[in-house]
C-alpha cells in the first residue's frame, strides 16, 4: 500500500480526532464517578459493605446522625490519608441512611469548638443522636461503630440486676466459669449493671431492667427466694441459666412460671464431626419467636438439660419454645458420669429433638411482663461464649427482656475467606510463595514485556 503525503495526513487527523475522542469520554467518567457512587461487594462475607446487623440498627434510627471529625492537618500522613479513610468509612453508613452527615472540623484553627465538645485527642471522633453523645477514638471497625449507634438509640436506660453471693456466674467474673465477657459486650452495647443484695433490701428494685440468675452453686435464702417471686409477681423481668435440675431455693419461684428442668442432659452424637464430645448438643433449629427471628447461627451448650414451661389461665403465662438441639440424639434420663459412654436406653431415654430454652410473656398492667428461662448456663461462659452464635442469642436475649426488641439483631458475621490453609511441605511453601507473588510481580511484568512485544512487533511490520 502506498502512503503518500495525502494519506499521512488523513492518518494523522483519525488519530488526532479519535485521541480527543478518547479524552472526552476519559474527562466524562471522571465527572460520572465524582458526582456518582456505585459499590459491589465480591468478597464472601461482604467485608466491604456493611453487615446486615447494622443495617438493621440503621433502619431503626429515623432521627439524623451527626459525625463530628476533630483532627488536624499536621500528623504523619498530612490528615489527607485518615480524612479519606473516615469518609470511605462513613459512606458505609450513608448509603444505608441518607441523614449521616459527616462533618471535620481542625481543632487547631477551631480550638473553642473542640473544648466545647470535650475532645481530648487529634482524631477522636463525636457521634450525636437525638441529643445524645458519644467519643470514639479511631482506628474503628464497624462492629465499635454500629455498638455506638446501639447505645446512643437504646431507649431502655434501667440497669441488668444480676443475682450475686451463691456461688453465680458473674457477670464481671473473669474466670472460666464466670460470664464477664459476656457483660464486657452488654455494657459495650449500652448496658448498666447492678448488683443488689437481697439479705439487705427490702424486695428486688422495680427500676431495673431484668434479674439474671446465672447458675447459683448454693441455695439461696428463704428470704431471698421470696423477694425474687415478689419481684416477679409484681411484673418483673427474669433471665434464669440453670446447670441443672437443682433449683438451690428456688422451687416456689420455678412454680409459679411452670417450669420443669430434666436431670438428664441433651446427647448429641452429631457433635464428633465437629470433634466434640456427645455432651456438647448443637443447635441450628429455633423457635418462633422475636429472640430468634431469622436467627441462623449455629449455636453450642454443652451439657444442657431439657426445660419446659406451662402457661395456665391463672398465671396468663404465654410460653414459647426457643431452641432445639440434637435431632438425631436424645434425652438422657439421668445424669451420667464424666467418664461414661453415653448410650441411648429406650426404655427410660427420649429421642430428640430436645428444647433446651423457653420464653415467657404476659400482660402486667400497662407494660408487659418477659422471662427467658435456659437450660444452659455455660454456653454463655468466658470458655464458650465466642464459640458460633452464643454471643448474639444471648444479646438478643438481653435486648428482648429489655424491650428493646428493635435492637434484636445479628451482630457482624465472621469473615469466610480470610483464611488461607497452607501445607506444612516444601512444596506447599513454593506454591504458595509463587501464587502470592505471581500478582504482586510475575503478572504485571508478564504484561508489560508482552505489551512491549507486540509494539516491536507491530512496528517492524
Amino acid at each position: 500500500m502506498n502512503i503518500n503525503r495525502k494519506l499521512r495526513l488523513q492518518l494523522l487527523v483519525q488519530n488526532s480526532f479519535f485521541v480527543v475522542l478518547f479524552l472526552m469520554l476519559v474527562v466524562l467518567l471522571g465527572y460520572l464517578a465524582s458526582q456518582y457512587r456505585f459499590a459491589k461487594d465480591i468478597t464472601q462475607a461482604n467485608r466491604n459493605i456493611l453487615t446486615q446487623g447494622s443495617v438493621n440498627v440503621l433502619k431503626q434510627m429515623k432521627e439524623p446522625i451527626n459525625i463530628t471529625v476533630f483532627a488536624t492537618k499536621d500528623d504523619a500522613t498530612g490528615g489527607d490519608n485518615f480524612r479519606k479513610g473516615m469518609i470511605d468509612f462513613v459512606a458505609r453508613y450513608q448509603r444505608e441512611k441518607k441523614n449521616v452527615h459527616l462533618t471535620f472540623v481542625n481543632p487547631s484553627v477551631e480550638p473553642k469548638l473542640a473544648q466545647d465538645a470535650g475532645v481530648k485527642n487529634d482524631g477522636e471522633v463525636v457521634v450525636e443522636y437525638q441529643k445524645h453523645v458519644e467519643h470514639i477514638t479511631p482506628p474503628i471497625a464497624e462492629q465499635e461503630m454500629t455498638n455506638l449507634l446501639v447505645r446512643l438509640s437504646r431507649t431502655n436506660q434501667q440497669a441488668v440486676m444480676y443475682l450475686d453471693g451463691h456461688g453465680e456466674r458473674n457477670l464481671i467474673g473473669v474466670k472460666n466459669f464466670d460470664i464477664g465477657e459476656f457483660g464486657k459486650q452488654l455494657q459495650a452495647k449500652g448496658f448498666k449493671f447492678a448488683n443488689p443484695d437481697l439479705t439487705i433490701v427490702q424486695a428486688v428494685p422495680k427500676n431495673g431492667a431484668m434479674l439474671v440468675i446465672a447458675s447459683p452453686q448454693v441455695d439461696v435464702s428463704e428470704v431471698e427466694a421470696k423477694k425474687i417471686k415478689a419481684y416477679l409477681e409484681g411484673g418483673g423481668n427474669l433471665l434464669w441459666l440453670l446447670d441443672d435440675n437443682n433449683l438451690h431455693g428456688l422451687k416456689d419461684v420455678a412454680e409459679y412460671i411452670g417450669l420443669q428442668v430434666s436431670p438428664g442432659i441433651a446427647m448429641d452424637m452429631a457433635s464428633a464431626q465437629y470433634g466434640a464430645d456427645a455432651r456438647v448438643s448443637f443447635a441450628s433449629l429455633y423457635g418462633e419467636h422475636a429472640i430468634t427471628s431469622n436467627f441462623m447461627l449455629r449455636t453450642l451448650f454443652p451439657e444442657a438439660h431439657e426445660v419446659t414451661a406451662h402457661g395456665t389461665d391463672e398465671n396468663g403465662w404465654k410460653v414459647s419454645n426457643l431452641i432445639e438441639v440434637a435431632p438425631n440424639g436424645w434425652l438422657a434420663s439421668e445424669k451420667l458420669a464424666k467418664d461414661a459412654k453415653p448410650v441411648f436406653n429406650e426404655k427410660n431415654d427420649k429421642k430428640g429433638p430436645i428444647n433446651i430454652g423457653v420464653a415467657l410473656e404476659r400482660t402486667y398492667g400497662k407494660k408487659g411482663q418477659r422471662i427467658v428461662v435456659m437450660g444452659n448456663g455455660n454456653f454463655l461462659s468466658n470458655t464458650f461464649i465466642t464459640n458460633g452464635g452464643n454471643l448474639d442469642l444471648g444479646v438478643n436475649m438481653i435486648n428482648w427482656l429489655a424491650g428493646d426488641d428493635k435492637l434484636i439483631t445479628i451482630q457482624p458475621m465472621p469473615l469466610k475467606d480470610i483464611n488461607v490453609t497452607i501445607p506444612d511441605t516444601d512444596s506447599g511453601r513454593l506454591i504458595a510463595w509463587t501464587v502470592f507473588h505471581a500478582f504482586q510481580y510475575f503478572i504485571p511484568l508478564g504484561m508489560l514485556i508482552a505489551g512491549f512485544y507486540l509494539w516491536w512487533k507491530r512496528r517492524k511490520a
